[in-house]
């Protein structure tokens, strides 16, 4: 027969198994907290640049990427269609001013130039030949006038002599009019003469106007051949360096076509480029500042491009120290356009965050050595500061370095 069991013994059991239920539920809660705190991420300090808020002033500026330039780069292009003989120089040497670079095939040009002369001396000739004709249909027309001017002079004698024969009654009336009548005739024949003479002076003079114009077109053409010639014989147009040649020997060149390419090299310049969407903010005269690694070097803006192309526009900076010992052509750089002055306003460091106005998720220092994400809207900008328009204070600590790794952490642990 089964016996009773005490009502204390029943508690006592009850209390066992309630205390080891908590005691489990406490273990289960540890693991749980040590794991949270074990799979919270967390960074090195050393490893992200953070910076105090403060409030101060902003050059803004505008930003955009570079590269290094000759200040001076000629290109040197083929003057007629022709073919490398030979290559004097090849890229990289200092060349001076009149350095013969290459040669090109100039026997069709030098047989032009030859027939061009020869043209030129057969048009001499014939305008020598034009003079002769002229001065002489000239000369004839003079001296038949002088011929008819006697002839109206003698018809004027017989006409006063009929007329007084008539007057003394020795002559007729129908007689001093036939010699009247010749005598008028005379003198329209000297007058029509008069005119031809005239006219042949202004043909003839006109004649040789074109005649020496023709020849004047001659001479030009000849001196644009010969000087086409002298181009042909490809030289360095100024001191400088050879920074490219075609050397390719026997290689058909197109007139016009590009063969050489000289530069001076102890002067640069930047090209840049930026978005267009700031095309209003960059302006000729306006000042800019280059970085090459970690050295500033400032100029102003010499050329802006009036159109935009791919979502960019182009511009052009005349550096104050154009040959500063870090300037190399094609090195990339950063280039910063200085637009307006904002003052009294919180600022945050520059970095590798900002890519432009707007918002932003930056992580900020807590009391806790946390990391925590906020929210912030940022604004204008240069090449050291960003304005900040909402989301941080001054006296705020904030990361400035990208922390794209840890886009989906609210809160990070910073380390020691």
């Amino acid at each position: 027969m089964d016996r009773e069991i005490p009502k204390k013994e029943i508690k006592r059991r009850r209390l066992k198994k309630l205390l080891k239920l908590g005691c489990l539920v406490a273990a289960n809660v540890a693991v749980v907290f040590v794991a949270s705190i074990m799979m919270r991420k967390s960074v090195k300090e050393s490893a992200i640049s953070i910076c105090t808020v403060d409030r101060g002033t902003i050059e803004s500026t505008v930003s955009a990427s570079g590269k290094v330039a000759p200040a001076f780069e000629e290109i040197i292009t083929s003057p007629i269609a022709s073919r490398i003989v030979e290559v004097y120089s090849k890229a990289g040497d200092s060349v001076a001013s009149g350095t013969p670079l290459l040669r090109l095939d100039l026997h069709s040009t030098e047989t032009a130039l030859n027939k061009l002369l020869d043209e030129i001396e057969m048009k001499r000739h014939m305008l020598e030949q034009q003079r002769l004709n002229n001065a002489t249909s000239v000369s004839d027309l003079e001296m038949q006038i002088k011929v008819k001017a006697m002839t109206v002079d003698r018809m004027a004698v017989e006409l006063r002599n009929e007329q007084y024969l008539d007057s003394l009654g020795s002559g007729t009336g129908d007689k001093v009019r036939q010699v009247e009548l010749a005598y008028r005739t005379g003198l329209l024949e000297l007058e029509q003469m008069r005119q031809k003479l005239a006219n042949e002076r202004r043909v003839a003079d006109a004649d040789m106007k074109v005649k020496n114009l023709e020849l004047n077109i001659s001479d030009k053409n000849l001196s644009e051949m010969r000087r086409t010639l002298e181009d042909a014989r490809i030289r360095a147009p100024r001191t400088a360096t050879l920074t490219y040649i075609n050397d390719q020997i026997g290689q058909k060149v197109a007139e016009g076509e590009k063969i050489a390419i000289v530069s001076d090299l102890t002067h640069f310049k930047i090209e840049a480029e930026a978005s267009d969407a700031y095309s209003d903010r960059l302006r000729v005269g306006s000042k800019a500042i280059v970085k090459i690694g970690s050295e500033k070097l400032t100029g102003v803006i010499s050329n802006v491009t009036p159109l935009s192309s791919n979502g960019v526009i182009s511009f052009s900076v005349r550096l104050d120290d154009d040959s500063n010992k870090r300037l190399r052509s094609g090195l990339k750089t950063e280039v910063y356009v200085l637009c307006d002055v904002i003052e009294d306003v919180v600022r945050i460091a520059n970095g590798s965050y900002f890519t432009g106005p707007g918002k932003y998720d930056i992580f900020v220092l807590d009391g806790d050595n946390n990391l925590v994400r906020r929210k912030v809207q940022l604004g204008q900008s240069n090449f050291e500061f960003v304005e900040v328009i909402s989301g941080l204070s001054p006296g705020d600590r904030a990361v400035t370095s990208d922390m794209k790794d840890y886009r989906n952490n609210e809160k990070i642990r910073l380390k020691k």
